[in-house]
């Protein structure tokens, strides 16, 4: 038998309105699977002898009991039953395709057969709220995942980022990092409990507003550049290289760094443009590594010095320069 799920999509709201398809396939079922906070939502809807498997890490687990189901269902499905009776009903928020459990699936277990009954993601219904086009946004995942490519969008200067937020990642600490190297710039829009009718919030906050603000889970943010009067702008220009006299250096030392032109030609002739990761062993100033992640943002730097005291003025460099992620 195919192994069958049907994923469907759903906002904050305490009564989801699903469609008589998904009605349907909710009635038919017997196996259901999802998030926590999913499960309460949904749990009035769910037959009696109803089975859940909780989304959570680690994922192996999840998958291992997806697929005790199906081997399970094997037999009933030989005896008439019907295809949503054999199949596992995916609650998943949003778009389950943006970010979401459709992915996984489909790394996973790739052939696997989807039903797939969306709603709106929550990006695209912050920008509804706020009547913002989002045609030209970029989006970051950082629901479980390390800063790397939210960073990368700030180095490439992207006028507009959209966020999608966990309980470590939240609005606040985004908006500590946005401080700490430089990006104020930019103004953000929070989006929280969206879709529910009564504790839906949005909120229009500078970063050192929201930096010490608190927030509630779940919730997602859209980033823009904006002028001083609110209107949409540029980001500052990223530099082609950097001057040596803008970095703090050791002990004052000014022949303790790599110069300015070397940095530039000996970044040009490793060809870092097709690599994935840079080491910078002896960073001293952290010249060579800050300029090498600006210039090739989809970098991993990695940046290592004997002496302890590097680490510190990695960290004033790297922030200095705009430069996070080292």
């Amino acid at each position: 038998m195919d192994k069958k799920f049907i994923l469907i999509g759903m906002d904050d709201s305490p009564q989801p309105g699903f469609s008589a398809e998904a009605l349907r396939y909710v009635g038919e079922a017997k196996v259901f699977s999802g998030g926590r906070r999913h499960r309460e939502i949904v749990a009035p809807l769910l037959p009696t002898q109803a089975e859940w498997i909780e989304i959570k890490a680690p994922m192996d687990e999840v998958f291992s009991r997806y697929d005790e189901v199906f081997r399970r269902n094997d037999e009933a499905f030989s005896h008439g039953g019907s295809e949503a009776s054999a199949a596992i009903v995916v609650f998943a928020s949003g778009d389950p395709l943006f970010f979401g459990i459709a992915n996984t699936i489909r790394r996973r277990l790739p052939d696997a057969k989807i039903t797939l009954l969306p709603r709106f993601n929550s990006l695209q219904t912050l920008a509804h709220r706020l009547l913002m086009p989002y045609d030209d946004m970029r989006t970051v995942s950082l629901t479980g995942r390390p800063w790397a490519e939210f960073d990368r969008a700030l180095i490439e200067r992207s006028r507009k980022i959209g966020v999608l937020t966990d309980r470590v990642h939240t609005p606040a600490a985004i908006a500590a990092r946005l401080i700490d190297y430089g990006y104020s710039h930019y103004t953000m829009y929070v989006g929280e409990h969206l879709g529910h009718p009564e504790r839906e919030c949005v909120r229009r906050l500078l970063p050192s507003e929201a930096a010490q603000a608190e927030f509630t889970h779940p919730n997602c943010l859209i980033l823009r550049a904006e002028a001083e009067d609110g209107s949409p702008t540029a980001p500052p220009p990223r530099p082609f290289g950097i001057a040596d006299h803008c970095f703090a250096l050791l002990d004052g030392r000014s022949r303790m760094i790599t110069k300015s032109a070397i940095r530039l030609l000996s970044l040009q002739a490793m060809d870092l443009g097709r690599r994935h990761t840079l080491w910078d062993i002896g960073f001293c100033t952290g010249s060579v590594s800050i300029e090498a992640r600006l210039q090739f943002p989809h970098l991993d730097v990695v940046a290592f010095e004997i002496r302890p005291e590097g680490e510190e003025l990695m960290l004033t460099n790297s922030r200095r320069m705009g430069a996070p992620g080292i």
